[in-house]
């Protein structure tokens, strides 16, 4: 290497010179970064194999006189994890498929179908979303109230199937609108109907983008915690942010149930991390690709 480098001429060494510094100090830069990042998550990986007194002891100890794995055990046994999981599981898939499913259509109709007052419409959705979630709190608790869907699920999927998501829309109507036209026609001289060229043109091309809405809403739907607290009552019904609440303010001393050690809640709370870690891990890739949208594969 230092033979190549003393061939080059003076000012292409400095430059390489220059380069192979500048993207060391990223790297460190980078390195310093997500070691900070990452010491909050390894202090709750090692909490949650700590006896008690271990956890908050100054100075810190980040090795545990002896790792313990019951810990686990007994906070699953303590919290209703399962029962939480499938209620988070069974709400996220139901907003996800609804979601793909409305968010889809409409951003097709708005970037292939040919209507009055389709931009006026457009502009419509796109003001949503400057109303904050806030704003429309009371309005839809009082129908969804006389609607009798109070402690139920529908007032967290229902709406996701009725095209709620304008930021999912706009997103997908645009990358819609980088699949060249001449498929359309070429689709429809086939006998395609404007089904046919959505399901069998576009969504085949839009995978990208339809992993990013699947991605955002996940993470979205998975650490949701106001409207669930407002629209279930039921413990049995709770997703896993409201457990974890009630979990912690158990082992506070200040909730309901017998109290609980903070090892536990670290547990618990690795537990349902997890699979918003693996999501990522699996699916980085539609991800970034998501990320950029820059045109059609293929």
């Amino acid at each position: 290497m230092s033979t190549q480098l003393q061939s080059l001429p003076a000012w292409r060494q400095r430059r390489s010179v220059h380069m192979v510094m500048t993207h060391t100090l990223y790297y460190l830069i980078l390195a310093t970064v997500g070691t900070m990042l990452m010491v909050p998550f390894l202090w709750m990986v090692v909490s949650s194999v700590k006896a008690e007194h271990e956890i908050f002891s100054i100075p810190t100890t980040w090795i545990p006189e002896r790792i313990r794995w019951e810990n686990y055990t007994h906070a699953l046994e303590s919290f209703p994890f399962f029962r939480s999981l499938l209620n988070t599981l069974f709400i996220t898939v139901s907003v996800i498929v609804g979601r793909l499913l409305s968010t889809s259509l409409a951003a097709y109709a708005f970037a292939r179908m040919r209507f009055r007052l389709r931009t006026p419409m457009f502009v419509l959705v796109l003001s949503t979303l400057m109303i904050p979630y806030h704003v429309t709190l009371i309005p839809t608790y009082i129908l969804f109230t006389r609607l009798g869907w109070i402690d139920t699920f529908l007032p967290l999927i229902v709406p996701n199937w009725l095209g709620l998501g304008a930021f999912y829309i706009f997103l997908l109507r645009q990358f819609f609108m980088t699949v060249p036209s001449e498929m359309n026609d070429a689709a429809r001289i086939d006998g395609c109907s404007h089904f046919g060229i959505f399901a069998r043109v576009i969504l085949p091309l839009s995978i990208p983008a339809l992993a990013t809405v699947t991605i955002f809403t996940f993470l979205e739907q998975w650490n949701d915690f106001l409207a669930p607290i407002i629209y279930l009552n039921s413990p049995d019904k709770h997703t896993l942010a409201i457990a974890i609440q009630f979990y912690r303010q158990s082992a506070s001393g200040a909730g309901w149930g017998p109290v609980r050690t903070w090892a536990h809640l670290m547990v618990v709370s690795l537990l349902t991390m997890a699979p918003c870690l693996l999501l990522f891990f699996f699916a980085q890739r539609y991800f970034i690709q998501g990320v950029v949208i820059s045109g059609v594969k293929g």
